[in-house]
């Protein structure tokens, strides 16, 4: 993430595009459903994902989607709308890439982003749109000033 949030005080703008990339294991979906109550048995058991017609148990949809709060919280992006759309299942060990790109910047700092995921095979597997608030004078001058003390509540500061 290294850069992300310098480009956020710098001042974003329709075609800035980020990018992270992560492999995902059985040990984050378990995590994700004690953290979401959501146990469904398609991520738990293989019978029940079969039947459903995948080859394996899958992770969430929305902790592959999730990708995504990487970024946007490098960014300071305030979400006030996110759309999903899953195009194929990911299963545990692959690597997804995200890509976010703003689309769109209006007066006041309202946005539109469009992110896409990958797999390690260059398959699409997740679309998302969505709209939010990117930070204000103040906060930007907040996050120059964080950046400038180390950025201390950043653990991916670099």
């Amino acid at each position: 993430m290294n850069g992300i949030r310098q480009k956020a005080v710098e001042g974003l703008r329709p075609g800035d595009e980020f990018v992270t990339t992560r492999t995902f294991t059985e040990e984050d979906m378990r995590r994700f459903g004690d953290v979401t109550l959501d146990y469904n048995p398609v991520h738990y058991d293989e019978r029940f994902a079969r039947a459903r017609g995948f080859r394996d148990r899958i992770c969430h949809g929305l902790l592959v989607g999730g990708l995504l709060t990487e970024i946007g919280g490098q960014i300071g992006w305030l979400a006030t709308e996110m759309n999903f759309r899953f195009i194929r299942p990911v299963f545990f060990g692959d690597t997804i890439t995200c890509r976010f790109t703003i689309s769109r910047v209006e007066e006041g700092g309202r946005a539109e982003a469009r992110v896409t995921y990958r797999n390690q095979h260059g398959e699409a597997v997740l679309s998302a749109t969505l709209r939010g608030i990117l930070p204000g004078r103040g906060e930007t001058e907040i996050l120059r000033t964080m950046l400038s003390e180390g950025d201390p509540t950043n653990p991916l500061r670099g």
